[in-house]
């Protein structure tokens, strides 16, 4: 199956408010796709959708073959979740809450310190979760949504407010699992974070897809301004348009070795969606 996600036309409606407006989106074997979008923009209705938790009102949905209103047991031990709303058991110990869900999920314990293992936290096994630091808490999280051999994973926001080194850590493994043909649907408000990672990302605002792509491409796309910032070694700052003339004077300052430093102007994601939206993602 090379198509894991399949969406046409998917809207959803909360009384009469309107949240999905007509959604369209595929996602593929090993794809990690990142969705993007403030508060209220329709990102967790979505997600319910594709997990089965919700019936979209409108439209087509299919994940790993399954119509999204009809989603069997067996398709949903191959879905793994890691969600803010999933909490933890706090007065029991690592390994016991990763017991209680290998039980839940009908997983051999053995898988237990296997996964433990991969995400950091053997030697924490005998810990209370109470006592974990919030990043230690996300890698058991994330050992519980990897417990059953998922080959779809739903993350959100999985490394939000972690330590730089905890979240490289997350990063690696999330890249070792698309690898390994793991797909992972990404909700996120960090930039860094879906560039680093996504494949492909939606921007999601007021329950559309206003605008769907490779990260790299779409600041590409919306890079009006087409020009470089040079930092010359005195410190002087020259701005040149993309031009073969310009070209020329750059390979000048190189080769007399002027420059400090050169950017180009490509927006970030950030950039791109307050000028699509006049809001900011954080919103």
């Amino acid at each position: 199956m090379n198509n894991i996600i399949e969406l046409k036309n998917i809207y959803h409606s909360y009384n009469e408010k309107e949240v999905l407006k007509g959604i369209s989106l595929t996602v593929k074997k090993g794809e990690i796709i990142g969705l993007l979008g403030p508060s209220g923009a329709g990102k967790t209705t979505l997600v319910n959708i594709l997990t089965g938790q919700l019936s979209q009102t409108a439209g087509i949905g299919r994940v790993l073959g399954d119509d999204t209103k009809h989603i069997t047991d067996k398709t949903k031990t191959q879905i793994g979740i890691m969600m803010d709303s999933f909490g933890l058991y706090q007065r029991l110990t690592v390994y016991d809450n990763m017991q209680l869900f290998a039980g839940i999920y009908k997983v051999d314990k053995k898988k237990i310190d296997e996964t433990l293992q991969k995400v950091g936290l053997y030697d924490a096994r005998k810990t209370i979760v109470s006592n974990l630091s919030k990043g230690m808490k996300n890698r058991l999280n994330m050992a519980r949504a990897i417990l059953q051999d998922s080959s779809l994973l739903f993350l959100d926001e999985p490394t939000s407010g972690l330590d730089p080194a905890t979240t490289d850590f997350i990063h690696e493994m999330l890249l070792e699992m698309k690898q390994e043909g793991i797909t992972i649907f990404l909700t996120t408000h960090n930039m860094y974070e879906a560039s680093k990672l996504c494949d492909n990302i939606a921007l999601l605002n007021q329950g559309e897809i206003i605008e769907y792509g490779n990260p790299k491409d779409i600041c590409r796309k919306h890079n009006i301004q087409d020009q470089f910032t040079i930092v010359l070694q005195n410190d002087e700052t020259i701005v040149l348009p993309n031009t073969p003339e310009s070209g020329e004077k750059i390979g000048n300052l190189i080769k007399n070795k002027n420059i400090k430093s050169i950017h180009s102007s490509e927006p970030t994601l950030e950039d791109v969606f307050l000028k699509l939206t006049g809001r900011k993602l954080d919103e």
